[in-house]
C-alpha cells in the first residue's frame, strides 16, 4: 500500500478533548487512512513531525467570509492560522438569499459592496463557492437580516404575516439546499423593530430539518440575560438547537457579569441544546452604531465611507482635530466600521475558558484596518490562552476549535482525527506557536503554523500558502439536535 501522505512521530491531539499521544497518521484519496506505529508504510510524501502537535483543521464557526471566500478563495487570513473549514451567515447577514434593490444595508455591508451580492437563492451561492475551488470548507447559515431586506420595504418595523409567509418560503428552500440554519442579528437597527414572534414563526421552518438557530443577541450590554431568555425561548419554541454568537458583557457598566452570563447558559443546557462561542479577545469590532459611541473607553474606526483617510485612527482624536463632540463627529464618518475597547479581560477568559463555548474568530475580511482577531484568533487561542496563560490544556484548546465545532454544526467526519475521517488536519509547534498580528499592525500571518491539509490537500506550509485548493461546500447533515451532550 503506498499512501499519498504519511506524518510520523506526531503528537496528534485528536479534538475530543483528551490529552495528546504519539502516532503517524496516513492519508489516502483525501482521508485518514490509518492511526499508530506505521513503521513498515510508505508513502509518496512523508513528513517526519517530531516536536510538532497534529490536530484536527480549526473550525471557524463564526465568521463573515460570505462573499470573501469566491471573491479571494486563497483566504489567507484563515488558512495561515490553519483554519479549514469556515461557517458564513452568522449575525443575520449572509450572501444568500439575497435580491438587493440598492446599496446593502447595515451591517449587510460588511459582506461587501452591492456588487457582492448576486445570489438570489441559496443554491446559486451553494454553486458559486463549488465553482470558485475555494481552498476552504464553506458552511452556510442564512441570514434573517438578509431575508428581511428582500420582503420588507422598510427594515424598522416587524414584518407582516405575508413578508413572513415569503421569509419563511425562503429560509425552506435554503435549509433543503443544505443550509445550516437561521442566523439573527437582533442587536442591529436593521433587525431590532423584529419582534419575538417574527423570528419564532421563521425558525419553526428549522425543526423539520433539525437545522440550528444562531444569533447575535438583541443586546450585549445591560440587559444582555434577557436577550439570553429571548433566545432560549426562541429556540424551544422551534425545538431547535440554540448557539449565541460572541458571547460577551459588552460595555463598561457590564463588565463582571459572565458568572451570571455563563449561570443563564448552563440553566437553558439543562432542558434544551444550547452553546455559544467566542472569540479571544477583550475588543469587539463591527459597523461604527452611534448607539455604542462613548468615552467610557477607546473606539478606533477600522473605514469610513466619506473619510477613508482615518483608517486606523481613534475617535477621540479625530473629533479632536474636527472640533466637535464624538457623537458628531461619529455621524460624519458614516458609513464606518470600528473597533470597540469594551469589554474585560476576566469576562472574556471565564466565557472562553467555559466547557460550552467554541471558539470563532468573527473576524471583518472588508475592513481595511481589521481586528488582528481575523488573522491571529486560533493560534491566540493556542499560545497565550492555553501555553502562556494556562487557561485551559493544550487538548481542550483544541476541542473547542475542532471536535466540539465539528458536532454542533453537524460537520459529518470532521473535526476529530479518526480513522475514515476527512483528512482535514494541522501541524503546529506547541512551543512557538502565537498569534502576531495585533492592534497596531494586524495583518500579520501566526507564527509556529508548520502544515495545514484540507480534504487531504497540503496548503500551506512553513509559512507558504502553495495555492492549492482543495476546500468543498459542506451542506448540512443529519439533526443537529443529536450532537448536543
Amino acid at each position: 500500500m503506498l499512501y499519498d501522505t504519511l506524518i510520523r512521530n506526531a503528537l496528534v491531539i485528536d479534538g475530543s478533548n483528551t490529552p495528546g499521544y504519539a502516532a503517524d497518521v496516513a492519508i489516502l484519496d483525501g482521508r485518514i487512512a490509518r492511526i499508530g506505529d506505521l513503521g513498515d508504510a510508505r508513502a509518496t510524501e512523508e513528513i517526519d513531525a517530531a516536536g510538532r502537535v497534529l490536530a484536527p483543521g480549526f473550525i471557524d464557526v463564526h465568521t463573515h467570509d460570505d462573499t470573501v471566500v469566491i471573491r479571494q478563495p486563497q483566504m489567507l487570513p484563515k488558512l495561515s492560522q490553519g483554519v479549514t473549514t469556515v461557517i458564513v451567515g452568522n449575525c443575520g447577514i449572509s450572501a444568500a438569499p439575497v435580491s438587493l434593490k440598492g446599496d446593502p444595508p447595515d451591517p449587510m455591508n460588511l459582506l461587501g459592496t452591492a456588487a457582492a451580492f448576486v445570489y438570489p437563492r441559496f443554491s446559486d451561492y451553494r454553486a458559486a463557492v463549488e465553482a470558485a475551488n475555494t481552498t476552504l470548507n464553506v458552511a452556510a447559515l442564512v441570514g434573517h437580516t438578509a431575508l428581511r431586506s428582500n420582503h420588507l420595504d422598510d427594515l424598522f418595523r416587524t414584518a407582516t404575516d405575508d413578508e413572513i409567509a415569503a421569509m419563511r418560503e425562503q429560509l425552506r428552500e435554503s435549509l433543503e439546499a443544505g443550509a445550516l440554519g437561521l442566523s439573527t442579528g437582533l442587536a442591529y437597527a436593521s433587525a431590532f423593530s423584529a419582534s419575538t414572534d417574527e423570528v419564532m414563526q421563521l425558525t419553526e421552518e428549522l425543526n423539520a430539518f433539525g437545522a440550528v438557530y444562531t444569533t447575535h443577541l438583541r443586546s450585549e450590554f445591560e440587559p444582555v440575560l434577557e436577550a439570553m431568555d429571548e433566545a432560549f425561548r426562541i429556540g424551544r419554541h422551534a425545538r431547535s438547537p440554540v448557539i449565541v454568537s460572541h458571547l460577551k458583557c459588552a460595555g463598561v457598566g457590564n463588565w463582571g457579569r459572565s458568572p451570571q452570563l455563563l449561570a443563564s447558559l448552563e440553566e437553558a443546557a439543562k432542558t434544551h441544546p444550547v452553546g455559544c462561542d467566542c472569540y479571544p479577545y477583550a475588543a469587539s469590532s463591527s459597523t461604527l452604531d452611534l448607539k455604542q459611541v462613548t468615552d467610557a473607553h477607546r473606539i478606533t474606526i477600522t473605514w469610513s465611507t466619506p473619510h477613508p483617510e482615518v483608517s486606523g485612527r481613534d475617535l477621540t482624536a479625530i473629533a479632536a482635530e474636527w472640533t466637535m463632540p464624538l457623537l458628531d463627529a461619529a455621524r460624519r464618518l458614516q458609513p464606518a466600521g470600528a473597533v470597540y475597547y469594551g469589554m474585560d479581560e476576566k469576562d472574556v477568559r471565564r466565557i472562553l475558558a467555559h466547557p460550552l463555548t467554541m471558539v470563532g474568530s468573527d473576524g471583518l475580511p472588508e475592513d481595511p484596518f481589521p481586528h488582528p482577531r481575523l488573522w491571529g484568533a486560533f493560534p491566540r487561542v493556542l499560545g497565550h490562552f492555553s501555553r502562556d496563560v494556562g487557561l485551559f490544556p493544550l487538548h481542550t484548546a483544541v476541542h473547542k476549535m475542532t471536535g466540539l465545532s465539528a458536532a454542533r454544526f453537524g460537520l459529518k467526519e470532521r473535526g476529530e482525527i479518526r480513522e475514515g475521517h476527512w483528512a482535514d488536519l494541522v501541524l503546529f509547534d506547541p512551543a512557538t506557536v502565537h498569534d502576531v498580528a495585533d492592534f497596531s499592525d494586524p495583518q500579520r500571518a501566526a507564527q509556529g503554523i508548520d502544515g495545514v491539509w484540507i480534504n487531504g490537500v497540503l496548503s500551506y506550509r512553513e509559512g507558504q500558502a502553495n495555492g492549492q485548493r482543495a476546500g468543498r461546500f459542506l451542506a448540512r447533515e443529519g439533526d443537529l439536535r443529536d450532537n448536543f451532550h
